[in-house]
């Protein structure tokens, strides 16, 4: 309903392949008894993008029966074939494709895709993000697009645009500048994967100001001993802007 807020499951790094099935089965159960508005998975979908490892994802998310953005994180180029890595490199998607890189429209908030993915780069690892000026220009045309709309404006893609902390170099390469002009073109707040620990920041660059919100993972791939979680982001008819963390109950049993 419209007077409602919109609910959002923010999760990100399933990593199929090596995913925690109790996990995986606990954020499916919550989302069937809740009925979030719409799905957001910021990135890795898979271990190794091999056809299995997306033909579990595609399963995985249409079982969900909810509106679902995708978008791509390194771990979901092809590994083993460069051709494939550097000329197709999210063929594999499959019947994922439809649900990369659309707009979500929900009553109360507005999420954009972008893309901070490349087939490679001039440093190693090639798994931290890169900002490229077409992709960036991608995401702030449709934001252009978008600026008379009175809903919060949401970006989802897999890399943190900004280091954990100013004392740190930042690992995604203009991170920096799309904090800014994101910031500037209307951005309430950037939606993020990749270092699979869950954050909740108001960061800010210049004289720019914008929230951070980074999801955890539902794979056996955990850091920092921080639990397979998943955020629900509720957006309110007022525009504010709410971050649940849940953590997987059962980890460590």
């Amino acid at each position: 309903m419209a007077n409602d807020a919109s609910v959002l499951f923010h999760v990100s790094d399933t990593h199929f392949g090596v995913e925690d099935p109790a996990a995986i089965n606990w954020f499916a159960v919550a989302v069937h008894e809740e009925e979030p508005d719409a799905v957001i998975c910021t990135g890795d979908l898979t271990q190794r993008a091999t056809h299995k490892q997306y033909g579990k994802a595609a399963e995985w998310f249409a079982s969900l029966k909810v509106p679902v953005m995708l978008q791509p994180g390194n771990h979901d180029m092809p590994y083993y074939n460069l051709w494939e890595r550097f000329r197709r490199p999210y063929a594999r998607f499959g019947t994922l494709e439809r649900a990369v890189g659309e707009l979500i429209k929900l009553d109360h908030a507005l999420i954009v895709p972008f893309d901070t993915n490349v087939p490679a780069q001039l440093r190693w690892p090639w798994s931290d993000g890169v900002v490229t000026r077409p992709k960036l220009d991608a995401a702030l045309a449709q934001l252009e697009a978008l600026r008379d709309d009175p809903r919060p404006k949401l970006v989802a893609c897999h890399h943190p645009l900004l280091p954990e902390d100013d004392m740190r170099k930042n690992p995604t390469i203009r991170g920096d500048m799309a904090f800014e002009e994101l910031a500037a073109a209307g951005t309430s707040a950037v939606l993020t994967g990749h270092v699979h620990f869950p954050f909740d920041q108001v960061r800010s660059r210049g004289n720019q100001a914008m929230r951070m919100i980074g999801a955890g993972t539902l794979s056996t791939r955990i850091r920092r001993a921080a639990p397979p979680s998943y955020n629900v982001v509720r957006i309110n008819p007022a525009g504010a802007i709410e971050v649940e963390q849940r953590n997987f109950p059962d980890f460590g049993r």
